[in-house]
């Protein structure tokens, strides 16, 4: 579906984006993650066509956006961080203007608009100024004009701003369903809407990629954790095959890519019994995205691409 090759970007003398490759597969709803200033946005811009890289290359569904954008773009939804509304239109005739814009005519457009106003439930502020809209009814209008004419790429950045709680579960789930006939990228500061929704994260640091990684993978246990009266070296001569690190009592025991988690939590309970030991604790260590976030987007921190 995308395809990012060697994609780099410089303002001056400043390079926002440097040498950043990766590829989405359709229907992936991926999150696009990084500090203010590490590239974000940029290569949003750059996926939409609205920039052109300094160098590098993107296709999408098999087509070179730098030679053929127009054609690109007619399958796009983008919507950007500060949504360049009109405040004096009304909702309906922005949404029809936007519509246009996007090559739609005749009966397509108004099935179109009548589509994202019942999906993003804006029927109730059809005739109503954007400029009188709250900042969550502005957002919506912004996620309507990005759903017209049922792109196949969806851009979104920071999606769920300015909603309350309610309006951010229902724009969960309406990502979740546009997820079913297009790929959506969104960049997001909130870890909890990438863990909710995504079904990967990207992580830049400083333009570059630090992290591309699914969240399968990110959440399955790295080691385990346990506590017994045997110290860490006792526990490491009991169960030499594995790695045990620790201080004292408490101990973190390596797990290998494919372990069988539950089978190896029973040889080492086993293990301890047979050397005489007492097993007060024993359970799988989980990282949360925050926490790989942190250490991604530190200096010197996790560099690991799929």
């Amino acid at each position: 579906m995308i395809e990012v090759q060697n994609l780099s970007r410089a303002y001056g003398d400043l390079l926002a984006v440097d040498d950043v490759s990766f590829n989405i597969q359709a229907g992936e709803i991926v999150g696009l993650l990084g500090h203010n200033g590490a590239g974000k946005t940029t290569i949003m811009k750059m996926l939409s066509g609205y920039l052109e890289p300094s160098s590098g290359r993107i296709h999408i569904d098999g087509l070179d956006l730098a030679e053929e954008s127009l054609k690109v773009q007619s399958q796009l939804g983008y919507l950007p961080e500060n949504l360049p509304v009109y405040p004096d239109m009304t909702v309906a005739d922005y949404l029809h203007y936007a519509a246009t814009l996007k090559g739609l005519a005749g009966e397509a457009l108004t099935q179109s608009v009548k589509r994202v106003l019942l999906d993003t439930e804006l029927l109730g502020k059809l005739l109503q100024p954007i400029a009188t809209l709250s900042r969550g009814y502005k957002q919506r209008v912004g996620v309507a004009q990005a759903m017209l004419g049922s792109p196949n790429l969806l851009i979104m950045d920071e999606p769920t701003n300015g909603l309350d709680p309610n309006q951010t579960q229902h724009m969960r789930e309406l990502i979740q369903a546009l997820a079913q006939n297009a790929t959506v990228i969104l960049s997001t500061h909130i870890m909890q809407e990438v863990d909710a929704i995504c079904d990967r994260a990207i992580i830049l640091r400083d333009g570059r990629l630090a992290l591309d990684e699914k969240l399968s993978t990110l959440r399955r246990p790295g080691s385990l954790l346990i506590k017994t009266n045997l110290t860490a070296s006792r526990v490491q001569e009991v169960i030499p095959q594995m790695l045990v690190t620790g201080d004292g009592k408490n101990c973190r025991i390596a797990l290998q890519d494919g372990t069988n988690i539950d089978q190896t939590a029973a040889n080492i309970a086993s293990a301890i019994a047979s050397a005489g030991g007492q097993l007060y604790h024993l359970a799988p260590e989980i990282r949360d995205l925050e926490s790989v976030f942190r250490e991604a987007s530190e200096e010197g921190g996790v560099d690991r691409a799929a």
